[in-house]
């Protein structure tokens, strides 16, 4: 994040590699989860309720006081969850499959939803819905569900392959290491060179970016509890692909509303931070 904020001119004019580089990241993860394990229960499809209904109810909400405002905040809850998820959940005791499965879902969920969402919100006016409705199904469904497409062509057709990238997860790490990288060069390059300041406004997208953080982890747990896996709940709902949110902000919103996803990356790590030390001290989050 430090590297994108001093370098952010270099990073800015290499922003065109962000949905390669998202694409390339979901694949090698994709190659960790078989399809034979994915199974949807209840747990799942209430998950994915809360995620897309609770990114639609806080745009609703906070688009009559301020429309930048509602976009950012909605992608900090409509986003998918990352797939890194699985791997804190597992290090807190999380039940992994039941994780995979449900960031398989939830990347599935935001494919169908975020065409119709960003064409009916979206700060390009100029645009009819139409057009705008085909130009982001052209762009973000692909990049969501092709990945895992390929990945069970691989492990179907080229077990070897399949293998050789299932047991290289590492190379997901950096990749998203650099795709953070890269979108918050952009992000500060548009905050430096925008027209006029908004650091009211800024500020106020980051406090409401911590408070659906810790809201989402919440009532994550509190369902999570009722099904067993607490840590799996608050992990699938709380940790959010804030790579893929700053880049569809920046690219189908006002880019404005990137500040607020690009905040939660930091509330995010902060409380997974504090759940990790809990863990290894106590034993338990």
């Amino acid at each position: 994040m430090a590297l994108g904020a001093v370098f952010h001119g270099f990073f800015n004019r290499i922003s065109f590699l962000t949905p390669w580089l998202i694409f390339a990241m979901l694949l090698v993860t994709y190659c960790r989860i078989s399809a034979r394990e994915v199974r949807f229960t209840r747990f799942h499809w209430g998950l994915l309720t809360l995620q897309l209904g609770g990114g639609v109810l806080l745009y609703l909400l906070l688009a009559p006081v301020n429309g930048v405002l509602a976009q950012g905040v909605f992608m900090c809850s409509f986003i998918p969850t990352a797939m890194a998820a699985t791997t804190i959940g597992g290090m807190l005791g999380a039940d992994v499959a039941t994780m995979a499965s449900f960031c398989l879902l939830s990347n599935m969920g935001v494919a169908v939803a975020a065409p119709v969402l960003f064409a009916l919100i979206g700060a390009h006016p100029e645009y009819s819905f139409l057009r705008s409705l085909t130009l982001i199904l052209w762009r973000v469904v692909p990049l969501l569900i092709l990945p895992f497409v390929c990945a069970v062509a691989l492990d179907r057709f080229l077990p070897r392959w399949h293998e050789a990238v299932r047991r290289r997860q590492i190379v997901s790490f950096w990749l998203w290491a650099v795709s953070l990288t890269i979108v918050m060069g952009r992000t500060v390059e548009f905050l430096v060179h925008q027209p006029r300041a908004h650091y009211g406004m800024e500020i106020a997208m980051a406090l409401l970016a911590l408070v659906v953080c810790l809201t989402q982890f919440a009532v994550g747990r509190t369902v999570g509890r009722r099904y067993g896996d607490t840590v799996a709940g608050g992990q699938s709902l709380g940790q959010k692909n804030t790579v893929l949110a700053i880049w569809m902000a920046q690219t189908w919103l006002d880019p404005l509303a990137s500040v607020a996803p690009a905040a939660y990356v930091v509330w995010q790590n902060i409380v997974n931070s504090i759940q990790l030390w809990r863990y290894k001290g106590a034993g338990k989050v």
